[in-house]
């Protein structure tokens, strides 16, 4: 227990003292997380406008698996993307594996489907008001999409948000594709994991702090924008 709050206290003071390898690997795991939404949130925000507005056969069957997809496993992602990036893999020559842009790859394969499932609702119950005005002004398909996500924009960026909250925690498929380098691939999860097994608890603490931080704000900025888009409903 003693070492424990020695622990906590070092922690603190790595915090508060913005110690260098604590700002590097939290620096690291927000530069792979947010390009890896950003990506993400550029597929998955049109797919899931277009889902909302088209009628085809299969579509509940898409939309289902789409839904399925949010709870892949991020060490199944993990590895086939190990396989497609490793040197025998159809990728291999880019020289992919074991870097950030691995790592974000395997992030965005794991979050474009949530991102995807949460705007498509959004979207998706405006789509059931604009209908009979978007039609009856005959405009295309693409300006339906426009106009369908700018009006829904407070719900899709809840949608980021929620992506950011799943991404910055995750932990399987960036160990798999990253390889927790020092100073290369090692984010604040791979860390806090290698640093608790090394009986390290002063890093593993502060880093733990730093992504609690992260989830609370991400978290509060969601609920506060979801009491928002409630109050403009009203």
């Amino acid at each position: 227990m003693l070492e424990i709050w020695e622990g906590m206290k070092a922690a603190t003071w790595l915090v508060l003292t913005f110690d260098a390898d604590l700002v590097e690997i939290a620096m690291r795991s927000l530069f792979v997380t947010l390009s890896a939404v950003a990506i993400a949130a550029l597929i998955a925000f049109p797919l899931g406008a277009w889902l909302a507005i088209s009628r085809y056969r299969f579509r509940r069957l898409v939309i289902a698996t789409l839904n399925a997809l949010m709870g892949l496993p991020p060490v199944v992602v993990g590895l086939a993307v190990y396989l497609l990036l490793s040197r025998s893999g159809p990728f291999g020559v880019m020289g992919l594996l074991f870097t950030p842009w691995a790592m974000i790859i395997a992030q965005v394969i794991i979050l474009t489907p949530l991102i995807a499932s949460i705007a498509h609702q959004s979207i998706r119950d405006l789509w059931a008001e604009y209908h009979d005005l978007l039609i009856s002004l005959n405009t295309s398909r693409s300006q339906r999409i426009k106009t369908l996500l700018w009006d829904s924009r407070r719900a899709l960026l809840t949608a980021a948000l929620a992506g950011f909250g799943r991404g910055i925690g995750e932990v399987g498929a960036i160990m798999i594709v990253g390889g927790n380098i020092d100073h290369v691939t090692r984010v604040m999860t791979t860390a806090i994991a290698l640093e608790t097994s090394k009986g390290d608890f002063a890093l593993a603490i502060g880093l733990g702090f730093v992504l609690i931080g992260l989830s609370l704000t991400v978290n509060i900025a969601i609920h506060m924008l979801t009491g928002t888009e409630v109050r403009d409903r009203w």
